[in-house]
């Protein structure tokens, strides 16, 4: 069995950069699959691109060579008739030659047996003959493939038709199997895994605006203490400890917005007028529940501390610093996710440390309360730090070739005055 992650071009512009992350990717896989995976070496993981068309050769010529039934298994909306396009070994059947095929007979109507073409592959049996086969094993096989789920295999075709590409989720209703290399292996695609998601609660017109479609360059949030952010009228974040900013980077294909707790509140339950834009069918304020307290456990002080930890400019160790950074992705189902970062002085946490009388538990890390329908939908893993790779990378100030512009602010005002007093005036 293989792991294959679909549409990696949503997670960095670059591949150099997704390759850089597969050691992230693959400590995520453990954590979703439990303390049973700790010790599985998982190097069956692969992570690809069907737009940009990265890895899918890696792919369609390790499929080539195992040969066999190959599943593809998945849940709706993640590429897999997209990626059965691109790793599919077409154009590679290799040629039957005319005296390995079957020499059948049949009877003419004098009675005569006669030799058909070496191109036939029908023979007329005898009542004995037909007794026989029915009594084999192999026809025995046959009958439990006539009850089984899947559809019968297909004729083999050198570029056979493929399976219709859409985003809306449904699209592969039944099994598709594809055949190739006369024989050597066939692939199937399986109808995505439907559940219950988010897209029940939302408006016909805009469920197509919840599929990301291309990368996201998000904005960058701050949310302020007495304040929320509110996810297309669906979901809610609100900060736990309410005198601590918090900066929110959501990489989905719609916008948020930031505003007071209560107003936030009012908006999620769909009371009054409002100029916020919302997803959210009517009705659905009163399915919001809470889907749990959430905290910022991992620290990305190195990551994000910039020029402050670079050799290249103050170059101070990450331990002398007065303050730890820490982050976390919460994740929206078939959308996307939002990175969370907040930044605590260590004095806090000590502090906070001596009240707890020494114990280190999770009290000390930042935490969000998140607010959604029925309290599902929403996940949570180790952050990404998508935003520090998937926009251009800084120039180092030593590496700077030009001189900044100077500012002109106020210098028409200056040569203004500087004209008065010489005239006079």
């Amino acid at each position: 069995m293989s792991f294959i992650i679909t549409r990696s071009d949503l997670l960095a512009p670059r591949k150099e950069q997704v390759d850089s992350l597969m050691p992230y990717l693959v400590e995520v896989l453990r954590d979703a699959l439990g303390n049973t995976a700790r010790d599985i070496r998982l190097g069956n993981v692969r992570c690809v691109s069907s737009k940009r068309g990265w890895w899918t050769k890696e792919v369609k010529e390790a499929i080539w060579d195992r040969g066999g039934a190959g599943w593809m298994v998945g849940k709706v909306n993640v590429g897999k008739s997209n990626l059965l396009e691109c790793i599919f070994p077409k154009g590679r059947n290799q040629e039957v030659e005319s005296h390995s095929l079957l020499h059948a007979t049949k009877p003419d109507f004098s009675g005569n047996a006669i030799e058909s073409s070496p191109t036939s592959l029908i023979a007329i049996n005898t009542p004995e003959q037909d007794s026989l086969v029915a009594a084999s094993p192999q026809n025995e096989n046959n009958a439990m493939l006539e009850i089984s789920l899947l559809p019968p295999a297909p004729p083999e075709e050198r570029f056979p038709i493929m399976p219709i590409v859409s985003s809306i989720p449904g699209t592969t209703a039944s099994p598709i199997r594809l055949l190739f290399g006369s024989g050597k292996g066939e692939l199937i695609d399986l109808p995505g895994l439907a559940r219950d998601s988010l897209d029940e609660h939302v408006l016909d017109e805009h469920k197509q605006d919840m599929v990301m479609r291309h990368r996201v360059t998000p904005d960058k949030l701050t949310i302020k203490p007495g304040q929320s952010l509110l996810v297309g009228g669906l979901l809610r974040i609100t900060p736990t400890n309410p005198d601590q900013p918090l900066l929110a980077y959501p990489f989905l294909p719609f916008k948020c917005h930031v505003t007071s707790t209560e107003k936030a509140i009012s908006l999620q339950n769909g009371e009054g007028p409002s100029g916020v834009p919302t997803l959210a069918k009517p009705g659905v304020g009163d399915l919001v529940r809470s889907a749990g307290v959430f905290k910022l456990r991992w620290d990305v002080t190195k990551q994000r501390a910039g020029p402050l930890t670079r050799t290249s400019a103050v170059g101070l160790k990450v331990q002398t610093l007065p303050f730890v950074v820490f982050s976390a992705d919460i994740l929206i189902e078939g959308c996307g996710w939002i990175e969370l970062v907040v930044q605590v002085r260590k004095r806090a946490i000590e502090s906070h440390a001596n009240d707890s009388e020494g114990t280190h538990g999770s009290a000390h890390f930042p935490g969000i309360e998140v607010f959604s329908p029925n309290g599902e939908h929403v996940g949570f893993r180790r952050p990404m730090n998508a935003w520090l790779s998937g926009g251009p990378k800084p120039v180092a100030v030593a590496n700077r070739t030009a001189r900044p512009r100077r500012s002109m602010k106020g210098v028409k005002k200056n040569l203004k005055k500087l004209a008065r007093a010489a005239t006079g005036l």
